[in-house]
């Protein structure tokens, strides 16, 4: 099996290149645009893999994206490149229409061309696998999961350019028939989560003595989604997947973001105690611009009809990440350099949007 992963320098693109290089033994090409959140460090155990390539490209430079896939000949496309961080979008949205909205149409035409040249069994075979968030289904009340049916009302420019690119994934496989396939997650943890998102900023600054900036009251509520868990959902989702079909992967691990700090300030209270207790850190700030109140999926048609199910429940996949941050400075640290955790997304007046 030959794979394209898309972003595979990232958060959850390196947990795919990790699991089908390492677990699967799959020959992977890795397209990574290295942005601020991507780092080669993150596939330093499967450099060396005589099955694995890396190309550093854009995903909106076409010319590029053609000659690998005529180059690399893959039997399968994962497509996980994509600006995440709401706060940032916030700020600067034209980065994620870009990249979330053009990358993703340059993808999938380069894709239909490539596949437009496999003879008919190569053809039936392949799969176009969109991977996106369930923030595109916008925010939910105290009661209710998100479905595969429910109404996209995203809130961020994030969400907004995710749910564009959604829309793109489907069109094509409903107008050219070409077998894409959608994923849509709840929020991931876990190693090798660069250190501006909430989980591993809140380890490094309790590790460092900081404040644990909590966004208003803490209340907002997500679906906690262990990283590995999510990789092998993945590749569960493009090998048997049905083609124009989506696929809600959730961990069913519900928490309030206070909740998810205060257990992190429990762990470093037993993994690095000091003479008081890590939660004396914790303080409220400004809350994000339009924070949505509450995500949470349900993964029943990805449960039972593809078999997969989350191995990791929130106490144990947390413990694993704590642990696994103070374990690994070497790659944390070159990485917290260029980002010392200042506060992103908040709006200042007259401040464009588009820079």
């Amino acid at each position: 099996m030959r794979v394209v992963v898309t972003g595979g320098a990232g958060f959850i693109g390196s947990a795919v290149v990790r699991h089908l290089v390492l677990n699967k033994g799959y020959e992977v090409l890795n397209i990574d645009k290295l942005t601020y959140a991507g780092t080669e460090t993150s596939v330093k155990a499967v450099g060396n893999r005589p099955g694995y390539r890396f190309l550093q490209a854009d995903i909106c430079d076409r010319a590029a994206i053609e000659q690998a896939l005529v180059d690399f000949r893959p039997d399968r496309i994962m497509h996980l490149a994509a600006e995440s961080h709401v706060d940032r979008s916030i700020t600067g949205a034209k980065d994620f229409i870009d990249t979330n909205v053009i990358g993703t149409f340059t993808m999938l035409e380069c894709a239909r061309q490539y596949w437009l040249t496999l003879d008919a069994a190569e053809k039936q075979a392949f799969r176009f696998l969109h991977v996106s968030t369930d923030e595109v289904y916008g925010s939910l009340g105290d009661d209710g999961l998100f479905t595969e049916e429910t109404p996209y009302d995203p809130s961020s420019p994030y969400s907004a350019s995710k749910a564009a690119s959604d829309h793109l994934a489907k069109a094509w496989a409903r107008t050219y028939g070409f077998p894409v396939v959608v994923s849509n997650c709840s929020n991931n943890y876990g190693p090798y989560h660069f250190p501006e998102k909430l989980i591993p900023l809140m380890i490094l600054n309790a590790l460092d003595g900081k404040p644990l900036p909590v966004y208003g009251n803490g209340a907002n509520i997500r679906d906690w989604l262990y990283v590995e868990d999510h990789a092998r959902a993945l590749d569960i989702i493009a090998e048997r997947g049905r083609i124009g079909e989506t696929y809600n992967v959730g961990g069913r691990n519900e928490r309030r973001n206070l909740d998810v700090v205060t257990r992190i300030c429990d762990l470093m209270d037993q993994l690095r105690p000091q003479q008081v207790s890590h939660s004396r850190l914790i303080t409220y700030v400004t809350d994000r611009p339009g924070h949505d109140a509450r995500y949470a999926i349900d993964a029943t048609k990805l449960e039972t009809e593809l078999g997969w199910k989350a191995e990791e429940n929130f106490d144990t996949g947390i413990e694993k990440t704590v642990r696994w941050y103070l374990e690994n400075e070497w790659w944390w640290a070159p990485l917290r350099k260029g980002y010392e955790g200042n506060r992103l997304g908040l709006l200042d007046a007259g401040k464009q949007v588009s820079a």
